[in-house]
């Protein structure tokens, strides 16, 4: 890719500016861990509207995965009449939960976000989940959470990791 739209300026600021040095940022959002490993997390520029609010799903996780029983998040934006899109929230608890305890969680997750980004970034739902879907590179598959939140067909799972992972978050959203 050499530009956008025939705008080369826009092209250097969106992927060139990112960093003191000329280095491509390909807006992916990852993380190293001790043993050197990188682990593609996300986008960057995963952005939902939320009643005229751009909010980060990323900074919705960050203040999710904060919590002490939280394994993995994921969170997506989801069609609203009202709002636009509302954030909904998929979790990995470290340990089983019962149906009470797991709810106790989900409120507390809620708060997290409130505390942290403010009523508006409160999630619409909050789905304590066995797995989530991955592709086998370990990108979480937001898209296809989405569209089973919404009741569409997922689209191409040719890469899904464990599509047992789907079956689980089916079985939570029919509940």
């Amino acid at each position: 890719m050499t530009t956008v739209w025939n705008d080369d300026a826009r092209f250097l600021r969106s992927y060139f500016s990112h960093f003191d040095e000329l280095l491509y940022s390909s807006l992916d959002w990852a993380i190293r861990d001790d043993d050197g490993y990188t682990f593609i997390l996300g986008r960057t520029d995963d952005v939902i509207n939320v009643a005229g609010h751009r909010l980060g799903t990323r900074e919705i996780e960050q203040a999710i995965a904060g919590h002490a029983d939280v394994a993995e998040v994921a969170v997506i934006g989801m069609h609203d009449e009202l709002k636009g899109q509302v954030p909904v929230v998929f979790a990995t608890l470290k340990q089983q939960a019962a149906p009470d305890a797991a709810n106790t969680i989900a409120a507390q997750l809620r708060q997290c976000v409130v505390e942290r980004l403010g009523a508006v970034a409160r999630p619409a739902q909050v789905y304590p989940v066995q797995a989530l879907p991955k592709m086998r590179s370990g990108k979480l598959l937001r898209r296809s959470l989405q569209a089973l939140a919404e009741q569409r067909e997922s689209g191409d799972l040719s890469t899904l990791d464990d599509p047992g992972a789907l079956d689980g978050i089916r079985r939570v959203l029919a509940r």
